[in-house]
């Protein structure tokens, strides 16, 4: 006999795709970082001024963002399979996110971040309601 069937909230599987997205994104910045001039090189062109930010970061950018691309799929499997760890990683994700976005309109870094900040909020909002933490709430052994 199994339990109670939880259902999925709909904006878990979208959160997992959206971590998903940011592992392939920061994965090809770190492998664009380690080959400069290579295929990849054309991607900055999206975003010039990062490439650069990164460029003057020498050898810790791509530790970095190699340390987000892990981060981020850790968080998308975690997502997706329902693993409390993965929810408190994707929330410090996001947090961290929000901290970076804050600290860049404020500054005037990146005045295009403040764009970022209700968008994270929202996502944070939406991770704190009830319905979303049960579903990531641990399950009793031999449970379903």
């Amino acid at each position: 006999m199994s339990g109670p069937q939880v259902t999925r909230p709909p904006g878990i599987t979208g959160l997992s795709a959206f971590f998903a997205f940011g592992t392939l994104a920061s994965g090809l910045s770190t492998v664009s970082l380690l080959t400069p001039g290579g295929v990849l090189e054309p991607m900055w062109s999206l975003n010039p001024r990062a490439h650069e930010a990164f460029a003057g970061m020498g050898t810790w950018a791509p530790v970095l963002l190699g340390t987000v691309c892990l981060a981020c799929a850790a968080s998308a499997y975690g997502f997706f399979t329902r693993k409390l760890w993965g929810y408190w990683l994707g929330i410090t994700l996001l947090v961290v996110n929000l901290a970076g976005d804050l600290i860049n309109a404020a500054l005037g870094i990146e005045p295009r971040a403040a764009v970022g900040l209700p968008v994270v909020a929202l996502l944070l909002w939406y991770l704190s309601s009830s319905r979303v933490r049960s579903f990531f709430k641990p399950r009793a052994r031999g449970a379903a």
